[in-house]
């Protein structure tokens, strides 16, 4: 992700009035999906499965969610910004949505308490960058 701020300041036609924000935004996405991915397969390995289950598939929709975002904001030419702004207050939603679920299992497993802290993360640089989008 060391380049990404740079391709993000070379494009010509942003669809945000932020490269920094853009690229918080596109590395959280990033970084959020990778750690829900992460937490799903450790919830798999834990004794009681059958009690993480809703975890693991918050945790499978919200990494699904967040590469998305991710995607379209590492192309951010102007496109529709009402579109854009709700496929992020739909990842901030999914990530607010599994934070919730970790953080109930979080006192006991680490890697639900990790997930929790990067989905608030990702959640939190969604919500900057709707505001930062151009109208």
């Amino acid at each position: 992700m060391q380049q990404l701020k740079s391709m993000l300041d070379a494009h010509p036609s942003p669809a945000h009035s932020d490269g920094d924000i853009a690229r918080e935004c596109v590395e959280a996405c990033y970084e959020c999906a990778a750690i829900c991915t992460s937490c799903a397969d450790a919830c798999l390995a834990e004794d009681d499965v059958a009690s993480q289950v809703d975890c693991i598939r918050l945790n499978l929709d919200c990494a699904d969610i967040c590469a998305l975002t991710g995607r379209l904001f590492a192309r951010p030419s102007a496109r529709d910004a009402g579109a854009l702004r709700h496929q992020l207050e739909a990842c901030a939603a999914m990530c607010r949505a599994c934070g919730s679920e970790c953080a109930k299992h979080a006192a006991h497993m680490e890697h639900c308490r990790i997930c929790s802290e990067a989905c608030r993360r990702c959640a939190d640089a969604c919500d900057r960058m709707i505001s930062a989008l151009a109208a």
